[in-house]
């Protein structure tokens, strides 16, 4: 079980992270046409994931921004954004700051996503939600990098995360 940090307290999340060099567990997520997708929809792509509470909180919102530039310089990815947002909040968001880059999606219909990765939170006032998290995977869904972000309120490590895809990237 991780812990993380919200407003200087300490909550737990379900298990951990999945381990660097094994092999992901499969997805199934809702993206905003309403539609069942799983890791097969990006077959042969490397992914990221970047898992966090809701759009609406302000550094979650400010990642899925970043992310969205950072793919405008890399081939061959697919940018996911991972919550228990709706679809139409995750739709929403990505138009009205003209995102073209990441893929919203929503755990609303399937359960066991926040299991599966170790950050479902388990107990104070964000129960239920996911902390923040990043997950790489390789085009052949191995994770080669893995960061749980202890302190809910920060953001990831954009440039560790991008180089374990052996990218170098300017921030």
């Amino acid at each position: 079980m991780a812990k993380i940090q919200y407003k200087n307290a300490s909550y737990r999340t379900h298990g951990e992270l999945p381990v660097v060099g094994s092999y992901a567990p499969d997805v199934s997520l809702v993206n905003t046409d309403l539609q069942n997708v799983s890791f097969a929809n990006w077959m042969g792509m490397r992914k990221v994931l970047n898992i966090f509470a809701s759009i609406d909180r302000p550094v979650c919102a400010k990642s899925v921004i970043k992310f969205d530039q950072l793919a405008e310089e890399i081939e061959d990815i697919a940018m996911l954004m991972v919550s228990y947002d709706l679809p139409f909040a995750h739709k929403r968001f990505q138009e009205e700051h003209g995102l073209q880059n990441v893929i919203g999606l929503s755990a609303i219909r399937h359960a066991g996503f926040g299991e599966n990765y170790g950050v479902q939170i388990v107990d104070g006032p964000l129960a239920g939600m996911f902390a923040r998290a990043v997950v790489v995977l390789d085009e052949n869904n191995t994770v080669v990098y893995a960061e749980q972000i202890e302190d809910i309120s920060i953001e990831p490590d954009y440039r560790a995360a991008i180089r374990a895809l052996g990218i170098e990237i300017d921030e």
